[in-house]
């Protein structure tokens, strides 16, 4: 490969990787404006690039007694990414997909709980990622 074929292989991958982040700068920002008092985050923002039929999974565990958010998002806009809540087991305990892809579901557990919580694009999105903050209420 010529100098100059590796030059602009460079740049064009430098170029991507900067309108990746640049993306998913602005999602993640649109996610935290539903992460406001009287919640605060985990810390933690749970990342995934998905395509078309891809499923992220994370594991977390929820503790008796607080009530949490979870908020999913994979555009900047409400409703752009579907999300399920299930126990160790996989049974569901939560879909947005009830829920016309809610971008938020709020909860409370009556005791501490392992949870596998998946996150997919819609069907009409062919790519993209999703990103998911959990919250505890104060």
């Amino acid at each position: 490969m010529t100098k100059m074929k590796k030059y602009t292989l460079l740049l064009t991958i430098l170029f991507l990787w900067n309108i990746s982040f640049g993306q998913l700068d602005s999602i993640t920002n649109f996610c935290k404006k539903y992460m406001q008092y009287p919640y605060i985050s985990d810390g933690q923002q749970y990342l995934a690039l998905l395509t078309q039929g891809q499923t992220a999974e994370f594991h977390i565990t929820f503790y008796e007694g607080a009530t949490y958010r979870i908020i999913a998002c994979s555009e900047p806009k409400d409703n752009s990414l579907k999300f399920r809540v299930y126990d160790k087991y996989r049974n569901e305990i939560f879909s947005n997909e009830n829920y016309d892809l809610s971008t938020y579901w709020d909860f409370k557990f009556n005791s501490t709980i392992n949870c596998i919580i998946e996150a997919e694009l819609p069907d009409n999105k062919q790519s993209g990622f999703a990103v998911l903050m959990i919250g505890f209420k104060q």
